[in-house]
């Protein structure tokens, strides 16, 4: 069984077709991601309808500006539903800058703090941001919420302080992109034991897909070029990513 978990499911044309696709191809365990409060919400609606379905909650950077006092309150209140495993999308992206970097700074450090008092992990989206994301980590104590960096943005260094830190590496279908050999490196010199896999979908849809809009059924091509990196089975990849991400988010699936 593998385990899609980072995808936005309410961003799917037709989500009911692609989840029959997705159970179709092996995906037993899907985590959708809020962006914002409105999709936040509808996470949380979304995993009510399917028992292999989880969420999470929280504000992208790139919607930060967004944020008043009351987004905090309402999304803590969302952050309480037993089918909430995390808070993410949560981090920095300085490479759009669709936020101004001290408010995306602000909103990041709000987050980290309600998911220490929830006891939660974060997911976290850091792009064109790393020292910051990391100094933001420690100025809170944001280690301590364990987590997972989404869409892995570093190389093999930053992956061995994560891993060290108690995070995981997600790892997207970018890795069968030709130009991304850091990527591959990274997979390569990373124990199983620490990696996720993930389609973002609708987004960054891997070879032999790209082009098209992803979705949780194409985990299948990642997840056999994860197999191909590390010399090992498809099944052993499905099972050590699939129990580390129900280790990470407190996940039952027995």
């Amino acid at each position: 069984m593998l385990a899609d978990t980072h995808c936005h499911l309410d961003m799917l044309k037709n989500m009911e077709v692609a989840l029959e696709r997705a159970r179709t191809a092996g995906v037993g365990l899907i985590i959708t991601i809020g962006i914002d409060l409105e999709s936040s919400q509808k996470a949380v609606e979304i995993a009510h309808q399917y028992d292999y379905v989880w969420a999470a909650v929280g504000i992208h950077p790139h919607e930060a500006k967004t944020v008043r006092e009351q987004t905090y309150k309402e999304l803590e209140a969302l952050a309480q539903d037993p089918k909430v495993v995390a808070i993410g999308e949560i981090g920095l992206d300085f490479y759009r800058n669709l936020s101004p970097k001290e408010v995306q700074i602000r909103v990041f450090k709000r987050q980290i703090e309600l998911a220490k008092a929830l006891a939660k992990p974060i997911i976290i989206h850091c792009r064109e941001a790393i020292p910051e994301t990391w100094s933001v980590l420690e100025e809170t104590d944001g280690f301590c919420c364990r987590g997972v960096w989404h869409c892995f943005p570093g190389d093999v260094n930053l992956a061995q302080r994560c891993m060290k830190k108690g995070f995981y590496i997600s790892i997207p279908g970018i890795v069968t992109f030709p130009k991304a050999e850091r990527l591959r490196r990274v997979v390569k010199e990373t124990p199983l034991e620490w990696l996720l896999i993930e389609t973002d979908a609708p987004f960054l849809a891997p070879v032999p897909m790209r082009g098209k809009p992803n979705e949780p059924a194409f985990l299948r091509y990642t997840a056999q070029k994860v197999a191909e990196i590390k010399e090992c089975e498809l099944n052993e990849v499905a099972r050590t990513t699939t129990q580390n991400a129900c280790k990470l988010f407190g996940i039952n699936i027995s």
